[in-house]
């Protein structure tokens, strides 16, 4: 049985009944419990399970199979907010929205209407949100190109191959500002894709409105198909819930959809993108006196090749409007990891994701004693590698071209690139090939191959394979996911072992149970020119457990008790490092927000002298020590919101005291403000010392088409302070139009404190022509 809407509707509110396909027990926690090890874990979890008459228990195992049948409409809404055009009526209505959380299956406090149209250009969607109480509604962000996870918001999940792998992710709030996604796969979104699609809202005293027009020029899909995967969502932050059309697992991504039905001979256009560009720079040296200006023209082409395979130009690529990196202090002895901030290489990032080798994805066991640089570890394609030094200084990049998309059932990625010489580097072509083959329900297997190093004149390239294993249906709602990889390197001179590899397990459940673990080893000579290591010669080792309760009643939402290990060994013999982080208690409360206590034991062997500020070094031996402290992130709705938490324990043989927190002021959509501290008191037997890591931002967002962005940063231990302020002004989607000033100061003595070093002034506009 199948659960359809289809038009016409002719009363204002029709429930619907929800099929329940398949029913199986729940997972008895006890098949799991034998992964459980130490006396902590088992009063830890025997404390949780005290709260069980209060706990939300495992939902049974069903699957929901819900059909909207669309109608073509030859007259075209205006999206301007309103919702007040005969041609809405001609609309199928969804109105059986259900809780996913806290409590899923339950009714929503508040109601929500969701009506559907297409014509030959574009699909349009609109969503009637009502509230009882106006006053609740949180409407915070009113910058384009913002994150909207903080407000009150709708969101559409589309899937135009009806795989239940990938998708868009498109989301509005009440601001009428737009946020948007690529599922990379079921467990991991690439939050910097930036499609063309139009939101317009308004509010009035039964709640808010949104209309939305999603052009078919923005999306890929198979004109033969005219089933399509589709998921509405609405976020009700005050209230402390997300409610949902198609309800599994407190999941929204494509695996969890309705079925859209009816789109045919539609107008995928051309399929051409033009987008030129110009910028004017000015940089100046202060310390010497140097001043320097260019004009810089550049202009990218996106082309379909096909309806579900894209092809792109760039020529004299310019990232002069590009976001600073946050900065990091660093007091380990290994690489620090900054994320990809580069508009074109963010696009189409799923298709060259490989292994799920990843330290920023949704939904997964946190492995919270890891770094991020360490979750990255052995990455094949970094594509911070290219146009960027290993000082972090811009490289100019001649021309360059890719090749994204589907074709069968293959996730298919290219690049080349053309790198101009550099400080003693020649020129360099650099190309990455990534091939995916869809297989069983929601798994893959397939490869990547890199060419080139754009860091030094020796060939280098990576041949390398994965298998990744997804299963998100599994009774009592559980969810199971593998990996297994394989990747070698051959670097031109260098002779060994060269190889890496990986494998992976785990049951990234939102209810109950969660855990896993995943094994790396990294090979001494492996060296992937184009991806990230942050160390060799050895094999790593993550492992979690967990179980967390969800709440029906009272403050708290729910609740969390774990252990995450993270242990490196090095190949030739010898523990490098080891964590035992004991996560006490977590709690997340109905308001959103966090709070969490913890305590880790560390083991580091120094196999070398280790300076870990200057003047003050760590000799070789082996150290233990443990720490503690705890964690706090507030609400998101609320005026005012901290995050941050404080650190203390013993240090290498010393002590070492740590709090950080951002303090950011929301007073209005208009203005907001904040500060960042990180502090660090470090002291041991061979010396004492501090670090300091400051942040202040200010935003004035004069319209979601104006803003004025600044952050200031400052830190210690390069003893420079920095500056980026930004103009930006985006009239309509794919118009983007930039005044971006760099300036950085260094207190560098008494008589040259804080004394101007840089200033680059940027001014750049864009343009995006649609065939």
């Amino acid at each position: 049985m199948k659960l359809s809407v289809s038009p016409p509707v002719t009363s204002d509110r029709e429930g619907s009944t929800i099929v329940i396909l398949d029913e199986v027990s729940p997972l008895e926690p006890g098949a799991f419990q034998g992964a459980v090890t130490g006396a902590y874990l088992s009063a830890t979890m025997g404390a949780a399970m005290c709260c069980a008459p209060f706990a939300v228990a495992q939902d049974e195992a069903r699957t929901v199979e819900k059909e909207l049948h669309i109608v073509r409409t030859d007259t075209r809404p205006v999206i301007d907010g309103m919702l007040n055009e005969a041609v809405w009526a001609t609309a199928p209505m969804i109105d059986d929205f259900v809780i996913s959380e806290p409590n899923e299956g339950d009714e929503p406090s508040e109601y929500t209407q969701v009506r559907v149209l297409y014509d030959r250009d574009s699909l349009f969607v609109a969503v009637r949100a009502f509230l009882s109480n106006p006053e609740i509604l949180v409407a915070r962000v009113l910058r384009q190109g913002e994150s909207t996870f903080g407000d009150d918001g709708f969101s559409i999940i589309l899937d135009p191959f009806n795989n239940q792998r990938s998708g868009y992710f498109l989301s509005v709030n009440a601001n009428g500002v737009r946020d948007d996604a690529l599922y990379e796969n079921t467990t991991s979104m690439a939050f910097n894709w930036d499609g063309i699609y139009h939101a317009a809202t308004s509010r009035n005293e039964d709640g808010w409105i949104a209309e939305i027009e999603i052009p078919f020029k923005t999306l890929s899909f198979d004109p033969e198909n005219d089933t399509w995967g589709i998921n509405f969502q609405r976020q009700i932050l005050r209230r402390g819930e997300r409610v949902i059309w198609v309800a599994r697992n407190r999941a929204m991504n494509p695996s969890v959809t309705g079925s859209l039905i009816g789109i045919r001979d539609v107008n995928q256009g051309v399929g051409l993108d033009v987008v030129p560009s110009a910028s004017v720079n000015l940089q100046k040296e202060h310390r010497i006196s140097a001043t320097e200006s260019n004009f810089d023209p550049s202009i990218d082409l996106f082309y379909k090749i096909t309806p579900s395979l894209n092809g792109s130009l760039t020529v004299n690529t310019d990232f002069s409007a590009t976001e600073v990196d946050d900065r990091q202090v660093n007091l380990t002895r290994f690489n620090l990891f900054f994320p990809e901030k580069r508009d074109f290489f963010l696009r189409d990032t799923d298709i060259f994701q490989f292994g799920r080798i990843s330290g920023n994805q949704f939904g997964e066991v946190a492995f919270t004693g890891a770094t991020r640089a360490s979750r990255e570890s052995a990455k094949p394609f970094f594509s911070r590698r290219i146009g960027l030094s290993a000082a972090g200084l811009p490289v100019d990049l001649n021309y360059g071209g890719k090749l994204s998309g589907r074709l069968g059932r293959w996730d298919v990625g290219a690049l080349a690139i053309r790198q101009e010489e550099f400080q003693g580097i020649d020129a360099t072509d650099v190309i990455v090939a990534r091939g995916a083959a869809n297989i069983l329900t929601e798994s893959s297997i397939g490869f990547i191959a890199t060419s080139g190093d754009p860091r030094s004149n020796r060939h280098n390239s990576v041949l390398g394979v994965d298998f990744r294993f997804l299963n998100t249906r599994l009774p009592g709602g559980n969810i199971l996911r593998g990996d297994a990889w394989y990747l070698d390197t051959k670097t031109e001179g260098v002779q060994g072992d060269s190889a890496a590899f990986g494998i992976g397990l785990q049951l990234p459940n939102a209810a109950g149970w969660q855990g896993g673990f995943d094994l790396r080893e990294i090979q001494e000579q492996y060296n992937p020119a184009l991806g990230f290591v942050d160390r060799r010669g050895i094999r790593d080792v993550n492992a979690a457990v967990g179980y967390r309760y969800w709440l029906r009643e009272g403050f708290l939402r729910a609740i969390f008790a774990g252990v995450d290990t993270h242990r490196v060994d090095l190949l030739d013999g010898g523990l490098q490092s080891q964590i035992v982080r004991f996560r006490v208690f977590e709690a997340e409360s109905r308001q959103n927000d966090e709070f969490g206590v913890f305590y880790a034991s560390n083991r580091e062997v120094l196999s070398m002298p280790f300076e870990i500020s200057p003047g003050v070094v760590m000799p070789i031996g082996e150290y233990s020590f443990g720490d503690y402290g705890f964690e706090i992130m507030s609400g998101r709705q609320r005026a005012f919101t901290l995050n941050g938490g404080i650190q203390a324990g013993d240090f290498y043989g010393g002590d070492r005291f740590n709090i950080r927190g951002q303090l950011s002021w929301n007073a209005s959509r208009h203005f907001r403000a904040g500060v960042g501290y990180d502090y660090n008191e470090v002291d041991v037997p061979q010396g004492e010392f501090e670090t300091r890591l400051v942040r202040l931002r200010m935003d004035l967002i004069f319209s979601s088409r104006w803003a004025w962005v600044n952050l200031v940063q400052y830190d210690n231990v390069s003893r420079t302070t920095g500056l980026n302020s930004r103009i930006e002004w985006v009239p309509a989607p794919g118009r983007e139009g930039f005044i971006v000033l760099n300036h950085n100061m260094g207190d560098f003595g008494e008589g040259d404190r804080f004394n101007p070093v840089t200033s680059d002034l940027a001014v750049k506009l864009s343009y995006t022509f649609r065939f």
